[in-house]
């Protein structure tokens, strides 16, 4: 196999991320801060693909895809409201690597293995520590809970990134909860479309078309992410038949304007990906630099609602901290009500009254009441 096409490979990607401040000196020109957060003392750690690396300006520290995978020393602040498991996983653990929170659905952890460190992750208190997937046992261990607990009908597997693990471990999780009767929906959470397309084979495909109904939640957080290697893999994923969404991370200075979060609502709805939801940056620690404010988040929706189609708006949700789960939060469209009425606004800041139904009742006079029936019948 020629250098050239091994590139396109997803096991080249991996064997050769940037992982070293050496390495990735050679072909970006970093800045202090950037060097400092590098440094061996930081002890931060950072892999890069070649792919995302490909879509880097090398120039200008403030790219918005420079700055989800390159650490700078921002990172090094902690801020007293950062927490060290910001969604509360771990309190909510049944047993290793399963979380069961809400009470039909669980979430099942089945690696710490990422293609790519992104510098705002919620779980950086285990991916990027130790690159481990779940044993044999472990994985029977979580089967057996799911199998004792019949409200569970919808299973997401996520990590680290699942799609990193090869098809024969991947099939034999999905064929184990396929094989529990109560387990109806399954759903894989990944950003591999992103930082590593190659991965999406024909062979992926072939095999995960066996496990439907089967849903796909893919982490985009810019325009510039979709690339063509990535419209390429979700082509492939949406032509098997797996809807696909996307999980956006609202990141100060990478998509916290209403003009870059269209374009890439617009983008991913040209290639079948559905936006999904807009998360507020979790409270995890060395990532407050990445945090807007709520009035952020709430304006970006008002830019999308009545200027796109509602299958390009997704929900904007807060991560309770602590383990809440998720809150949506909505621009306040109601502006006063009454017992008779509804006073409210739309995307143009139009007033409009809706009255409220059963309110006041009107008698049919026979002739109404004669022509009605007439038409039913």
């Amino acid at each position: 196999m020629s250098d050239v096409s091994s590139k396109n490979t997803w096991r080249w990607q991996l064997r050769n991320r940037i992982t070293t401040i050496e390495e990735l000196s050679k072909v970006v020109n970093l800045t202090g801060s950037e060097l400092n957060a590098l440094s061996t003392k930081s002890q931060l750690k950072m892999a890069i693909t070649p792919h995302f690396l490909k879509l880097i300006d090398k120039n200008d520290s403030n790219c918005p895809i420079r700055k989800q995978a390159v650490p700078t020393r921002a990172e090094l602040n902690f801020c007293e409201n950062d927490l060290f498991d910001p969604c509360g996983e771990e309190k909510d653990t049944v047993v290793y690597g399963l979380v069961h929170r809400y009470p039909d659905r669980v979430l099942l952890l089945v690696t710490n293995l990422c293609a790519m460190y992104c510098r705002h992750c919620t779980r950086r208190r285990l991916v990027g520590q130790r690159e481990t997937s779940l044993s044999q046992e472990q994985l029977e261990t979580a089967y057996n809970y799911i199998k004792k607990n019949k409200k569970v009908r919808d299973v997401l597997i996520s990590g680290g990134d699942p799609l990193i693990l090869c098809d024969n471990k991947l099939e034999l999780i999905l064929k184990n909860l396929r094989a529990i009767e109560h387990v109806k929906i399954v759903r894989i959470g990944t950003r591999v479309p992103v930082v590593l397309p190659q991965r999406i084979t024909p062979g992926l495909i072939k095999m995960l078309k066996k496990y439907h109904p089967l849903y796909m939640s893919i982490h985009f957080n810019h325009p510039a992410e979709i690339s063509q290697e990535t419209k390429t893999a979700c082509k492939m994923l949406a032509d098997s038949g797996i809807p696909l969404g996307s999980q956006t991370v609202l990141l100060k200075g990478i998509n916290d304007s209403p003009k870059v979060m269209l374009q890439l609502m617009h983008g991913l709805m040209e290639i079948r990906v559905r936006p999904y939801y807009i998360y507020q940056c979790d409270l995890a620690p060395g990532t407050s630099h990445f945090r807007t404010t709520i009035d952020t988040g709430i304006k970006i929706v008002e830019s999308l609602r009545g200027y796109t189609t509602g299958y390009a708006v997704p929900t904007y949700v807060i991560d309770a901290p602590g383990g809440g789960g998720k809150v949506p939060i909505s621009p306040d469209y109601i502006i006063s009500r009454s017992k008779n009425n509804i006073i409210m606004k739309n995307w143009k800041k139009e007033i409009y009254v809706y009255p409220e139904q059963g309110r006041k009742v009107y008698s049919e006079n026979k002739q109404t009441r004669s022509s009605r029936e007439e038409i039913l019948l």
